[in-house]
């Protein structure tokens, strides 16, 4: 039982939580002459739990859609396969989605004591994004895209830069649009391999509705986005110039694209591209964060 409910956390993908509570912490430096550590630690948790969430609700929904006997598992795609191999965990797993909901919303309180009504908006959202992420979500191609960058991207850099200084600021909105991006990009190259399973139980999501083609351009474009946003934070001043370090890690995003525009998007050409978009997604947020702290 623990084992299923270990493997339903998807434990691997939990790194991109601690990456942007780090691009937040960064940002955070920047404004307060005192981080509360206690607090970091606290966000830190409250993020890993909400992402811990999200990924229990879908396991848990996509095997009681069917969908999970459908998909072709990878490291990256298709679901843990978790509850295939241990059906009778599926209660437990709900009851996991709920409880660290639960325990996140509980932390998200306590820091309403603290740091006032700012922090209500983000909570809000993310409390509504994993609750209908998997429902709901999934069948309204735009919204599905962007759920995910909503999340890792102004929820828990804003978040977190919040908590840690009581206030807004440009630099940690601007910092939060890198992993918005990227982690949009990531979920998008995921769904290539389960767009015929995802179709088969009514999930609409963007290569679903507007096709491989547009979704490998929309990929390119992102990386543009994603690439305008450090420069045009370096040339205003609200990135230091270290922040060009940032295009090495992007050199990595940009070679994914050129890979799947040529080869497409089989399983077998496209799973090698998969492992390079997660390690462009994360450490482009980890390379500007160090870039913020130290430059």
């Amino acid at each position: 039982m623990l084992h299923t409910l270990v493997r339903s956390m998807r434990v691997p993908f939990l790194v991109l939580t601690p990456v942007s509570v780090f691009l937040g912490y960064a940002t955070a430096l920047t404004s307060s002459l005192r981080i509360p550590y206690s607090d970091l630690l606290l966000v830190l948790m409250g993020a890993l739990l909400a992402h811990v969430s999200v990924n229990m609700f879908n396991e848990y929904h996509d095997f009681k859609s069917g969908l999970d006997a459908k998909t072709i598992k990878t490291p990256f795609s298709g679901g843990s396969g978790a509850l295939i191999a241990n059906p009778q965990a599926a209660p437990a797993v709900l009851m996991g989605a709920v409880s660290s909901l639960l325990v996140t919303a509980i932390i998200g309180v306590w820091f309403l004591f603290g740091v006032g009504l700012l922090i209500l908006p983000l909570g809000i959202i993310g409390i509504l994004i994993i609750l209908a992420y998997t429902p709901w979500l999934n069948r309204h191609p735009v919204l599905c895209l962007m759920a995910p960058g909503i999340g890792f991207g102004p929820l828990i850099v804003m978040g977190t830069h919040v908590v840690l200084t009581g206030e807004y600021s440009i630099q940690a909105g601007i910092a939060s649009l890198v992993p918005f991006f990227l982690s949009n990009n990531l979920l998008l190259l995921n769904q290539f391999p389960d767009i015929a399973a995802d179709r088969s139980v009514g999930r609409r999501h963007f290569p679903i509705v507007y096709g491989e083609r547009k979704g490998i351009l929309l990929y390119g474009n992102t990386v543009m986005a994603t690439c305008g946003v450090i420069v045009l934070g370096i040339l205003t001043g609200i990135f230091p110039e270290l922040s060009i370090v940032c295009f090495f890690p992007m050199g990595i995003a940009v070679m994914v694209f050129f890979g799947i525009a040529r080869h497409g998007t089989s399983l077998g050409r496209l799973l090698p591209y998969l492992g390079m978009n997660v390690w462009a997604t994360v450490m482009t947020s980890v390379f500007l964060g160090f870039s913020i702290i130290h430059g």
